[in-house]
């Protein structure tokens, strides 16, 4: 695509069509109250959550993309001036909540661009997410794919979010009479605080830019802005630090904190010291058969004694490395892009999934979905067989195809035989005003 046209999760005066992946700071660097460039289209429960992120923002420049579905958009051509006509689609990215990746095609080619995305084997969410990707792209060959290569890298392979969940349960329930200190950011691990809160039947408390984001997001019953009502604190990760679960060690009694991250991280100290995990300590075997390490450190001032304990529990909100294999393997482009290069964990996709890219893979990807649609059509022609002597020859046979791997994906197989039939269907664009 021509450049000075669209700008994904970039904010700088040149483009004509602005698009947010989701609401996290290292994606909204130079967007602000004032921000007046050009129309911004993001989906409906980003758009909810700007106003709050960015007060003053003029929310007519708000264009709501409705995730699933094809919008139409017409820009002109910096180069010759004429009009390029292009559709594009929004997917479900589960990163954070309203986050979405999305699809670009035009004459000039197609373009996905994952912004941040944890797509889990044996999702439901991943399931649906790669179905209507498939039938997004349908026989067209993905000639650009910007991932999130935030884990592009063997050492970090860490278990589901639902597995660390647990865990973390594990950890709170094992020290029932200890303050409990959790370390999230600003927009994120919503459904983690969720299932400790139900798990445990308390509430959790956020501090109070935090609760106003929980209650936009219709989160009411299980948040709350009063210290007293519960042992368990939502912090911001910034303030994860030895000083400060030294003093709640020292003031509130017994303290533990967690850091849910699948980030090699470290605790700031107040000398300027670091205790925590370190790239040595996160590699395949400890994060695939151990959701997370423990450490401890010594209480700072006072006479309470105390030790204060800390644990690092492998739960991410970005794909792994096998979770991003399995997505390029799924999809074969003929180019690809990181689109995270400020962290020393991250590599250039090509270094590891070079050989899944390029005009042949992309060929490869084709040909075996139209492989799969034959199949299907031949399971189908196999089920409509005569009935001999009152007998269905079907009905005798055991059903091996009612479901099948599409690309990785088990799905049924009336479900897919749908979605090949369905044509794509062009909406407009909603404003944000409507």
């Amino acid at each position: 695509m021509e450049s000075g046209m669209i700008s994904v999760d970039r904010w700088a005066a040149g483009s004509q069509a602005y698009f947010l992946t989701h609401l996290h700071a290292d994606h909204t660097a130079g967007l602000s109250g004032a921000w007046r460039r050009g129309p911004l289209f993001c989906s409906r429960l980003t758009a909810k959550l700007i106003p709050c992120k960015f007060p003053g923002f003029d929310v007519s420049l708000l264009r709501i993309v409705k995730i699933g579905s094809w919008h139409s958009l017409s820009l002109t051509s910096p180069s010759s001036r004429s009009s390029v006509e292009f559709v594009f689609k929004a997917i479900d990215a589960q990163h954070c909540p309203g986050s979405v990746m999305y699809l670009f095609r035009c004459e000039s080619g197609c373009t996905l661009h994952t912004g941040d995305f944890r797509w889990e084997s044996n999702s439901l969410g991943t399931e649906n997410g790669m179905a209507v990707l498939l039938d997004a792209l349908k026989d067209q060959t993905l000639d650009t794919l910007y991932l999130d290569n935030t884990y592009c890298n063997p050492q970090y392979s860490f278990p589901s979010r639902e597995v660390a969940s647990k865990q973390i349960v594990d950890i709170i329930t094992s020290h029932p009479n200890d303050e409990v200190v959790i370390a999230i950011d600003s927009l994120g691990k919503e459904d983690l605080l969720l299932y400790i809160s139900q798990a445990l039947n308390m509430k959790i408390w956020v501090w109070p830019e935090r609760l106003q984001i929980m209650h936009l997001l219709g989160f009411h019953e299980n948040f709350t802005a009063q210290t007293s009502v519960t042992r368990i604190r939502a912090i911001p990760r910034y303030s994860f630090k030895t000083d400060t679960l030294n003093k709640l060690n020292e003031f509130r009694g017994p303290t533990i904190g967690i850091m849910p991250s699948g980030m090699p991280w470290a605790v700031a100290g107040k000398d300027g010291n670091t205790v925590g995990a370190s790239a040595s300590h996160v590699n395949e075997k400890e994060c695939s058969e151990n959701t997370g390490s423990f450490s401890e450190m010594h209480g700072v001032g006072g006479n309470s004694g105390n030790t204060t304990k800390f644990y690092e529990v492998h739960y991410s909100a970005h794909s792994c490395y096998s979770e991003i294999q399995e997505f390029i393997e799924l999809l074969r482009p003929v180019n690809i892009k990181g689109i995270v290069s400020s962290r020393s964990c991250c590599i250039n996709p090509h270094y590891y999934f070079g050989h899944l890219c390029g005009p042949e893979q992309a060929l490869w990807r084709v040909q075996q979905k139209l492989d799969c649609e034959e199949h299907l059509r031949r399971a189908e022609v196999a089920e409509i067989e005569p009935i001999v002597d009152g007998v269905s020859h079907v009905s005798r046979r055991k059903r091996k195809n009612d479901h099948m791997n599409f690309f990785g994906i088990r799905i049924s197989r009336v479900s897919l035989l749908g979605r090949l039939s369905c044509g794509a269907r062009i909406t407009s664009t909603e404003s944000c005003s409507k």
